[in-house]
């Protein structure tokens, strides 16, 4: 597959028919969430054929000819769909019958099985959603990665503000985001994403070395007592329970699965019009953690 080439359209043709088994490192989708809106967006490309039409994003399912025709596939046993896989979907159909819920659900299992296969043995998935069908998203995750000796790495929350407030419930200001590797070797560059220390922070490393290395005590009942400003002498009931923490050992604090990015600002550079568009720093991060330059 060419390196820089973008695809037009459905992405379950375009990774059926362009894209081959395990060539891809990184795969990161934000798939429709099952929020029962329709989107109207202009695309303003250079394209004519974009700049000609209006395109209409909707996210209200039914059950129809395709939702069958998916359910099918999956079932099939000449599909060769994970066991488990099957198992879940033909179980969800006891349940949930044949509705609008179930029809997301098997077209988001065809996408996630393709993106199962096209991915590197080393390679890595994140998957955009949100609360209102993520508890089946990741049953569904779970069968195809984690019985093909994948693994579930992180359920990541991404945090935001919106103006949009309600006084009906609890406010929506979160994402979900999961994290999961084909298998047990994949890259993860935790130093490309370190977060500054706070002067709060700094300021807890109250103590300085003979080569004047900031630190911290950290265990039971350890303090160090300065003789005349000379030397530094540690006062411990027990020794083997502290020990020194330094400031200089790490540039900032490790990533964590709780990212707090704002919103797309409605008079961002970046910003394009399309309702559900995300922020480029989402996606820097998520590159940065799990590709490097090439790949």
């Amino acid at each position: 597959m060419d390196k820089n080439k973008l695809f037009y359209g459905d992405n379950l043709d375009v990774m059926h028919q362009q894209m081959k088994d395990e060539s891809v490192d990184l795969c990161y989708i934000d798939p429709p969430f099952n929020s029962k809106r329709n989107y109207n967006q202009i695309y303003n490309n250079i394209g004519k054929e974009d700049a000609a039409q209006a395109q209409v994003f909707v996210d209200t399912w039914t059950w129809n000819e395709a939702a069958d025709t998916a359910l099918q596939e999956i079932i099939n046993p000449l599909a060769k769909y994970p066991h488990a896989t099957v198992a879940l979907i033909k179980g969800l159909e006891a349940v949930l019958k044949r509705g609008a819920l179930l029809a997301y659900l098997v077209s988001i299992t065809q996408r996630v099985r393709e993106i199962h296969r096209v991915l590197r043995p080393t390679g890595s998935f994140y998957l955009h959603c949100d609360p209102t069908a993520n508890h089946y998203l990741k049953l569904i995750l779970d069968t195809i990665f984690c019985t093909q000796g994948g693994d579930y790495k992180n359920e990541i929350v991404w945090c935001y503000k919106e103006r949009e407030l309600s006084r009906k419930h609890f406010n929506k200001k979160h994402d979900v985001i999961f994290f999961y590797t084909k298998g047990d070797k994949y890259t993860f560059n935790p130093n490309d994403l370190l977060e500054a220390y706070s002067q709060g922070t700094i300021k807890k490393f109250n103590y300085t070395d003979e080569n004047g290395r900031k630190f911290q005590i950290r265990g039971k009942g350890g303090k160090y007592t300065s003789k005349q400003g000379l030397k530094l002498e540690l006062e411990t009931t027990d020794p083997t329970l502290v020990y020194r923490d330094y400031l200089d050992k790490s540039k900032g604090i490790l990533p964590r699965d709780w990212w707090e990015i704002p919103f797309i600002n409605r008079a961002a550079k970046e910003r394009l019009g399309y309702p559900t568009q995300k922020p480029e720093a989402l996606l820097e991060r998520i590159i940065k953690a799990s590709s490097n330059e090439g790949d």
